[in-house]
C-alpha cells in the first residue's frame, strides 16, 4: 500500500537554481531518480560580421526548473542538491504545480524538445520586416515555405506590391 501512496504523492514543484546552474541541478536530481523538466528554447542571434545566424539554447524560465518528487520523502535532499537554491514556496510551504500546466508546456515543444515561442502567423496577417534589405517595410503574410525557416510575404512598396521570401525570424506581426 505504501508503494501506491508514494506514486500518488508525486507532485511537480518549481525549484529555484543558482545562476546558470539549471543543467547541473537537473543532472544531479536525475541521479536521485527525480523526474525533471527544464523547458528550453532556441534563440537566434544575428552577427553583423557573419552571414549565418547563430543559435543558442536557453532555459525558458531562467534560474527555474520543474521537478516531480514526493515532498515528504525527498524535500530535504532536493533542497540541498548542488545547483538548487531552494524550492519555490507560498508562505512556508512548497507550492505544487498542476500536472496540466506541465503538460501544456510540453505540448508546445517541438520534436527536439524546444518550446515554440513564435506567434503563429496566418495567411493575411499584417507583418513588418525587422531585419535585412527590406527592414521597415510592411507586408501581408502568405505562407511558410516547406521544410524551411523562410516565409513568403506580399510586400507593399511605393510602386506596388511584390512577393518576397524572407527568414521567419526577420519578420513580426504588425
Amino acid at each position: 500500500m505504501s508503494g501506491l501512496q508514494g506514486a500518488t504523492s508525486l507532485r511537480w514543484y518549481v525549484l529555484h537554481t543558482h545562476v546558470r546552474q539549471e543543467n547541473r541541478a537537473e543532472s544531479n536530481l536525475r541521479v536521485m531518480n527525480i523526474e525533471t523538466f527544464v523547458p528550453r528554447y532556441r534563440q537566434r542571434r544575428r552577427n553583423q560580421f557573419r552571414a549565418k545566424p547563430i543559435y543558442y539554447t536557453s532555459a525558458l524560465f531562467s534560474r527555474y526548473i520543474f521537478a516531480r518528487f514526493s515532498l515528504e520523502e525527498m524535500l530535504r535532499k532536493v533542497r540541498y542538491t548542488r545547483g538548487v537554491r531552494g524550492v519555490v514556496c507560498v508562505g512556508d510551504e512548497p507550492a505544487p504545480v498542476d500536472d496540466e500546466l506541465i503538460e501544456m508546456i510540453k505540448s508546445r515543444s517541438d520534436a527536439d524538445g524546444f518550446v515554440c515561442l513564435e506567434d503563429e502567423l496566418k495567411p493575411g496577417d499584417e507583418v513588418l520586416v525587422k531585419y535585412g534589405h527590406f527592414s521597415g517595410f510592411a507586408g501581408v503574410f502568405e505562407r511558410r515555405l516547406k521544410d524551411s525557416e523562410r516565409v513568403m510575404i506580399l510586400l507593399k512598396t511605393v510602386t506596388g506590391q511584390v512577393h518576397i521570401v524572407e527568414m521567419r525570424a526577420n519578420i513580426s506581426k504588425a
